[in-house]
């Protein structure tokens, strides 16, 4: 029998794209409601107890009501993509490669907290370094980083590309989360093992899809004396063996002159970069995915399978 899966939001910006990495898959059976019918609580209600797992595309609120109509008294299991149990502990945080045996936490769990997109690269560059004693806990982390508009969903999307929107972006490039209170913050400390919440500096460029989130560092303020090639082969050691995650090598990020975002648009995985300079003890840690891929609707679809115990 196949698993039901329900996409509750699913003509949002990541339920489109989950449904769309979902349509040619012959081993789920898609529950879905017409999107005149997205607010019929009834109806919702339904389909929530109907399926074997519920992939929430929903903002905080909307996922929260989801998990009201579920009531507690059924085995539905949840993915939710929203932000509202990313630190819950009751829920198994969904970025598998994360440290080991998260895959396998998640494999086992009825609740899923999917990660943002954000800290899916800044935890990739900052626990591994934790984890192995070189980034000390109460290091003073800034990430900074830039994202394609989809990521503010479909009010953004709207205001990028219609003139007519009641509040139109002109902008080639903007920051935002000027008040450095970014909602991606907690989970960032708390996944990243950080003592002290990060300094997070947010941006969008005039692009739909793509991501690039760096976490400059001082050698000098780390512990254990380390050297870019030793920041290197931590990172590279944490994600070994991965298909998803993969680490550049050096010699060839030295080579670089540029690093497009948009590169892996499309693709559900992630690169890591190691950028030095000797001569200053400096280096720029770099993660490379697709805000809505990695970052929302591939780790999404990558929950899922491990849930189900299916492989695609």
């Amino acid at each position: 029998m196949k698993p039901k899966i329900f996409i509750d939001g699913e003509h949002g910006t990541t339920g489109l794209q989950i449904r769309q990495r979902l349509a040619k898959r012959t081993d789920l059976d898609i529950l879905s409601i017409p999107e005149a019918e997205r607010r019929n609580n009834d109806m919702r209600r339904e389909r929530l107890h109907e399926a074997d797992l519920a992939i929430l595309c929903l903002p905080d609120d909307g996922a929260k009501q989801s998990m009201e109509l579920l009531d507690g008294t059924n085995s539905t299991r949840v993915i939710d993509t929203s932000t509202a149990n990313r630190v819950n502990p009751d829920w198994a945080y969904g970025f598998a490669e994360m440290t080991a045996g998260q895959s396998e936490k998640i494999a086992k769990a009825r609740l899923v907290a999917n990660p943002g997109c954000y800290p899916t690269g800044a935890i990739a560059l900052i626990r591994p370094l934790v984890e192995a004693g070189i980034l000390p806990r109460d290091y003073p982390v800034t990430v900074n980083a830039v994202s394609g508009y989809t990521g503010g969903g479909k009010q953004m999307i709207a205001q990028m590309e219609n003139p007519d929107d009641p509040d139109p972006i002109s902008a080639p490039h903007f920051l935002y989360g000027l008040t450095l209170t970014h909602k991606h913050v907690p989970e960032m400390q708390l996944h990243g093992l950080l003592d002290r919440a990060p300094l997070f500096s947010p941006s969008v460029g005039r692009f739909a899809q793509g991501m690039i989130v760096q976490v400059p560092l001082h050698l000098a303020d780390l512990a254990k004396s380390p050297s870019a090639e030793d920041i290197h082969g931590a990172i590279a050691g944490h994600f070994a063996g991965q298909d998803v995650v993969s680490v550049v090598p050096m010699t060839e990020g030295s080579a670089m002159k540029r690093l497009d975002p948009t590169e892996l648009n499309s693709k559900d995985t992630m690169k890591l970069f190691v950028f030095a300079n000797a001569k200053t003890g400096l280096v720029n840690l770099v993660a490379l995915l697709d805000n809505l891929g990695k970052g929302a609707s591939g780790a999404a679809v990558q929950n899922m399978d491990l849930m189900l115990g299916t492989r695609h």
